[in-house]
């Protein structure tokens, strides 16, 4: 790009790194929070053939009637609530920013969490708010607190459970922030297949409340597709950004078929969190890590000595890819993340890890 076309992208733009994605080649990949299990084989020509009809020459379903009325019963949405769905949660996050974007617009959230929240708030030009957590990683309110009070947040976003941390915060502290805010609270549930645990049932209870979900983390990340419950007056003015046709139509076939067999999927959740508490165990043994307790797919560990960068490249040399979160500094200095994979996965990686410590 010429000078003159690089001087119209705006400066905090250009300050950004985008978000990148290592290629995991043949390693065991436990970097991503990813379900590690595949669809069963004897559902995979069901599938196949549902797509095999797919009307490819024709647009989707703009509203996804037939997926959003599933979704709707399967995630027990209030009948009084609105569904919208997006291309992943991500897009989702930036629909809510872009509706509400203005000069001095502010969002806020918990800091360490989901880099998406910034990102975002910086790409549609609101100041980001990123409020400390305590040493234990749990909500610091008086902090919240303050900060809602000072900022006066247009958003705040409360993964539920918090990433990269894992853990769940608690559920009083939340329903207070729900009651001090002015603006919206959005409780995003992505990791909700293994917390187990929900505000879904209290949208009728706050008027500020949305709670986002995702199929991505039941085994369907390649699909990107993302939930957002609350009011029907705000999602109403929400769907005016959302762009027309934004859920294809193969992604609409293939979560609607995924759903119909959900059972499918709430077994390897709940396999998931078995090998969850197997691997936090084992990594309890190991002296030299600070272990936090999570209530998602994956695992947070401090190295107590350092050394964080060493372990992350030893492991990728031994054939298992984690996620470094040295590099992003403050409470995730010397931090590693490892994402619950399959039981001969989760062996390997110890194997490994304890050759390496």
């Amino acid at each position: 790009m010429s000078k003159q076309g690089l001087q119209l992208i705006r400066p905090e733009i250009q300050a950004l790194s985008a978000y990148h994605v290592p290629d995991p080649g043949d390693l065991i990949k436990l970097d991503a929070m990813e379900n590690p299990y595949s669809l069963p084989e004897e559902l995979v020509q069901q599938w196949l053939s549902e797509l095999a009809d797919a009307p490819l020459n024709r647009y989707p379903d703009p509203a996804a009637k037939q997926l959003t009325n599933k979704i709707r019963q399967y995630m027990e949405v209030p009948s009084e609530s609105e569904l919208m769905l997006g291309n992943g949660s991500d897009e989702l996050i930036q629909i809510i920013a872009m509706s509400v974007a203005r000069s001095g617009q502010k969002i806020m959230a918990p800091d360490p969490g989901f880099v998406m929240y910034k990102m975002i708030s910086i790409f549609v030009g609101m100041d980001y708010i990123g409020v400390p957590l305590k040493d234990d990683f749990s909500l610091d309110m008086s902090a919240m607190l303050a900060g809602i009070k000072q900022h006066q947040p247009a958003i705040i976003f409360l993964a539920y459970p918090n990433n990269p941390t894992g853990n769940l915060f608690d559920e009083a502290d939340i329903i207070e922030i729900l009651n001090a805010a002015e603006g919206l609270v959005v409780v995003d549930e992505a990791y909700h297949p293994f917390a187990c645990t929900s505000f879904m049932n209290r949208l009728n209870d706050f008027e500020n409340l949305l709670v986002m979900r995702t199929v991505s983390k039941m085994g369907l990340a390649g699909l990107r597709l993302g939930v957002l419950a609350g009011s029907k007056i705000l999602l109403n003015e929400f769907d005016k950004v959302r762009l027309p046709y934004n859920i294809n139509v193969l992604t609409q076939i293939s979560a609607l078929f995924a759903l119909q067999h959900a059972d499918i999927f709430e077994e390897q959740a709940a396999s998931i969190r078995q090998q969850r508490t197997w691997l936090f165990n084992e990594l309890k043994t190991i002296d030299d890590f600070d272990v936090y307790p999570s209530a998602a797919n994956f695992i947070l560990v401090r190295l107590k000595k350092g050394g964080a960068n060493q372990v992350f490249e030893a492991l990728k040399k031994s054939g298992v890819l984690i996620k470094n979160l040295n590099s992003a500094g403050g409470m995730l200095t010397e931090c590693l993340r490892i994402t619950v994979g399959t039981a001969d996965e989760n062996q390997v990686f110890i194997q490994a890890l304890k050759k390496i410590i």
